[in-house]
């Protein structure tokens, strides 16, 4: 879970073992798992861009709101989740 108010553009939430990062799109919050499918960068630490996030470290792209890898090297689409808001804070439906 996370404050609505709590980030601008992305933040990364860890549930138990797991890492999600949260986006804040102009058309809604939408989660992606919370690494690369490539090497397993961080991908709160990715640019955001158009509905895409860009890994940090070798610029796989990937599309936010379906996962669906755009560019190598990553050839692995990521995983996303549907979020539910409820009074300003987001939940993760895993």
């Amino acid at each position: 879970m996370a404050s609505l108010d709590s980030f601008t553009i992305s933040t990364e939430v860890k549930l138990g073992r797991h890492i999600y990062t949260l986006y804040k799109l102009e058309d809604g919050v939408y989660c992606t798992q919370g690494s690369c499918s490539h090497e397993f960068s961080p991908l709160v630490e990715g640019i955001v861009m158009g509905g895409k996030v860009f890994c940090q470290k070798h610029g796989s792209r990937f599309d936010i709101r379906t996962g669906k890898v755009i560019d190598y090297p990553a050839t692995q689409d990521i995983k996303t989740y549907p979020v539910k808001i409820e009074e300003g804070r987001v939940f993760i439906k895993t």
